[in-house]
Formats: structure tokens, sequence, C-alpha cells
């Protein structure tokens, strides 16, 4: 059967509220607005610091807050929300907003997690490599613990589920050692629990270019940096980069600095037939790390409300093409990252209008 419209799910980080673990690793009240707030241009016509619409500097324990962001995604467009869940061998972090979210069976909007499975480390935020808290996979007593804790959420009627099988993501699937065994059991454990198993989708990003189970069900791409990291403009990325290694200087022509149009361009022109399962494609509305990484900093020119219309039309008919019924966008609030859908104060509701008239076009 033929989808009407492909489904749009945006990604969706909880770091704003404080948690013991960043107060001590990055300064009493760390958020990810502490860096938002401290970005600087780094030339002459670099959009930094970005700035939230009505400095809307929100905190997302404020049950207000989530029900203002649902509204307002599902106003424009957004059929639900990829929340990143953060799971260390039974260690949670920035779990609170997403426990509230079940508790309180609100905001009402649709949800699934990304299991954002990589250890934390200094580097993200551009310091020197310092692991904060390791990730480890443990055996099937931790995967049945991990799972028992996921299994009030897949219980949810809001959680989105394929088939009767509810969707979870797996951000870098290669990192881990027992990746079959570990679908497998969660497969067994979600049967017993009425459901007809777990829709699996691997996370292909700019370190992992092709599925690592034959037992997960999807996989999708994480834009830009899936493309970004398997194009021959990579390439060319790399050798700017050693020469600014190289060189006994700093300099902003050194910055990593891309073209939005020609990012797209290859999104939109990629060969879909080596992939050998089911396929959802990813769209980006912006990206600049510079917040967080200075002049280590990836960013792109030229992104606009219109740009982002055209392509993300564009994708949609494609992913429509597929029977694919999920397209998922980077991101609701990636505010650190440049890649957010919330208003700001230059651009306002305009980029989210941007989605509601791609939606239209399909």
């Amino acid at each position: 059967m033929k989808l009407d419209k492909p489904k749009i799910i945006a990604f969706h980080l909880p770091q704003f509220h404080t948690i013991p673990e960043n107060d001590k690793w990055w300064g009493k009240g760390f958020t990810e607005w502490t860096n938002v707030k401290k970005a600087s241009p780094l030339f002459k016509e670099h959009y930094q610091p970005r700035i939230p619409f009505k400095n809307n500097y929100y905190n997302l324990l404020n049950p207000k807050i989530r029900e203002w962001q649902a509204k307002l995604a599902k106003k424009y467009g957004i059929y639900g929300f990829c929340y990143y869940h953060y799971w260390f061998k039974g260690k949670k972090l920035l779990e609170k907003p997403l426990e509230e979210i079940l508790k309180l069976k609100s905001p009402d909007i649709h949800f699934c997690f990304s299991w954002a499975n990589e250890s934390w480390s200094r580097t993200w935020y551009g310091g020197k490599k310092e692991n904060l808290i390791k990730q480890y996979y443990g055996n099937k007593q931790d995967w049945k613990e991990h799972f028992e804790y996921l299994l009030k959420f897949f219980k949810d009627k809001r959680y989105i589920k394929v088939n009767n099988k509810p969707i979870l993501l797996i951000y870098k699937p290669s990192l881990i050692p027992q990746l079959n065994f570990m679908i497998k059991y969660w497969n067994s454990l979600a049967i017993k629990e009425g459901f007809s198993g777990m829709h699996i989708i691997e996370t292909l990003t700019g370190t992992q270019s092709n599925s690592s189970s034959e037992l997960s069900e999807g996989i999708v791409f994480y834009e830009p940096g899936y493309t970004l990291h398997n194009t021959s403009f990579y390439r060319e990325l790399l050798i700017k980069i050693k020469s600014r290694m190289n060189s006994h200087f700093k300099s902003n022509y050194f910055l990593n600095r891309m073209n939005y149009d020609r990012i797209y361009k290859d999104i939109l022109k990629r060969n879909l037939n080596k992939f050998k399962k089911k396929i959802y494609l990813g769209a980006f509305v912006d990206y600049d790390d510079t917040p967080r990484r200075k002049h280590l900093g990836y960013l792109f020119n030229g992104a606009t409300p219109e740009k982002l219309k055209n392509y993300l039309t564009l994708l949609l008919k494609k992913s429509k093409e597929m029977n694919s019924e999920f397209l998922f966008f980077t991101a609701w609030n990636e505010w650190g990252e440049g890649a957010y859908l919330e208003p700001d104060k230059k651009n306002k509701l305009n980029f989210l209008k941007a989605i509601k008239n791609a939606k239209k076009g399909v």
C-alpha cells in the first residue's frame, strides 16, 4: 500500500536542564545554553551568537515548555520527536524530562528514542580528549535491565511503532560488540510483552557508512554528517584540515566552511541500491557547531528557509516513492550545533513555515 505522505520526526536534545554530572564536568549551572550564549562570530558575516526568539532560554523541566514545543511542532507539520536517550550500563543521564513526559502523559505528541550509545568525552566541546563517562554494553542481564526501562515508554500509546514493533534508533551500532545477540534477545523480550518484536534502526553517520547487523530492520541517514563524510567533498576538506594543522598560525580561512547547496545536492542524488534494508532518509535545517568547537568547528554557508523548503519537498517526494514512512530531521533544538527549528531572533518562524510548505508540495 502506497503512503500518503511521509511523516517528519525531528531529533530532540534533552540537555536543557542542569544535572550533577554536567555541573561537575563543565561548571555549575551548565546546560546546552551555556555555550550558545558564549558564542561569538569568527568572521564578518558569521551568524553567531544564535539567540532564541524572545530570549526563550528555556528549562526542559518546565512542563509548559514541553507543551509549547509539541504544539509548535505539530502546527508546522512535525509528526513526532526522536529524543536522545542516554544509558550507560544502567546509569541514566538527562532522563528527567523524558520520564516526566511518561508520568504526566503530556505533551500529546508522538515520540521515539535514539540511544546515543557513545562514551562522553571532553572533545565534544573542543577540549583535550578525556573520557567523562565510558560506555559498557554488558551481558544479557544488562540488556534485560535496559529493555525493561524502555518498556514503560514502548507501552505508551504515543510511542512510535511500525507493524506493532517499537522503533529504537541506535546512534553508533558498530560500537556494540554483541549487537546481533542483543537485538535477538530484545526481539524475544518484546514478543513476550505483546509486541511483534523491535524495529531497530541503525543510524548511519560520518563514522558508520553501512549496516552492522542483519537483524536490524532499517537504516537512517543522519544528516548532514553522513553525506559530509561520504562524498568527495570530505576528501577535499581533509586536505584543508591537514594544511591547517601544519600551519604555524591560526586563521579564519581554515574554518571548515561548507556549501549548503552542495551537500543537499549530494543527499538528493545518492544511489540507494546498495542498501538492502528499509531506508529512512534524513534532512537538516542548518549546521554550525562553532559554539562548541570554535575554530575547529564545521559550518554551512547559504542556508535559507526557501532553500530548505525546496530541498525538503524533493526529499519527501523521494521518501514517498520509496514507500518510506518516516523522514528524520536534524533537529528540533540542537542549538549548540546551529541545527534547530525552534524560532530564533533572526528567522523567527520561517524555517518551521518551510517545513509546512514543503509538505504541501508532496
